[in-house]
């Protein structure tokens, strides 16, 4: 049994459904069934009102912004007449940019191989130190830096027993002959002053 006094037919003319809880499009302000109520369903003339997408510039790839009620295609054409910074030269930009510094070597490397001595961009082939002749770095060296060259190229010091400083037992019999010694250069260095 049809009672057509109750709900409402959908707006899309392809459906004329009589629906008794149609839905009203909050764009367009149309009633439509439960099947064409999306905005691409009856493809809403007003869903533009509704949509808040940011378009972004098909040529530049840069998000454009859109005032509420403007069309977003009208809105992205107006970028492309006027503020568009779309290059095609940056498209053709050469990828290999890193030049070895190897002298006679012509190859370019995509990534940046940089030499721990001496700081060099050098390609795969010559990227060891030993390969592109490396003279270490030009810079001057820090004084931490120079401290630990020092350290290194002096000799290590030996034990005490190596260099022929006997153990404890004998100190006392040490500081004797030291102090000895001491004496016998003190009255040395007095009898030269005093002699002509």
């Amino acid at each position: 049994m049809e009672l057509p006094w109750l709900g409402e037919h959908c707006s899309e003319r392809s459906c004329k459904q009589l629906d008794f809880l149609p839905l009203k499009c909050n764009a367009c302000g149309e009633v439509f069934c439960k099947d064409h109520i999306r905005y691409e369903d009856h493809k809403c003339s007003s869903a533009y009102k509704k949509n808040v997408q940011v378009p972004v510039c098909p040529l530049c790839n840069t998000p454009i912004p859109v005032q509420k009620g403007e069309i977003p295609d009208i809105v992205v054409g107006a970028h492309i007449d006027k503020d568009c910074k779309y290059n095609p030269a940056q498209q053709k930009q050469k990828i290999f940019t890193n030049k070895c510094l190897k002298p006679g070597c012509k190859r370019k490397e995509m990534m940046k191989v940089v030499c721990e001595q001496c700081g060099g961009s050098f390609c795969i082939k010559h990227r060891h130190p030993l390969d592109h002749d490396c003279k270490g770095s030009s810079r001057p060296i820090s004084k931490a830096g120079y401290a630990a060259l020092m350290r290194a190229s002096q000799p290590t010091f030996k034990s005490p027993e190596a260099i022929g400083v006997p153990s404890n037992g004998n100190r006392q019999h040490n500081r004797y002959q030291l102090h000895k010694e001491k004496r016998q250069t003190e009255t040395v260095s007095v009898w030269s002053v005093d002699t002509p």
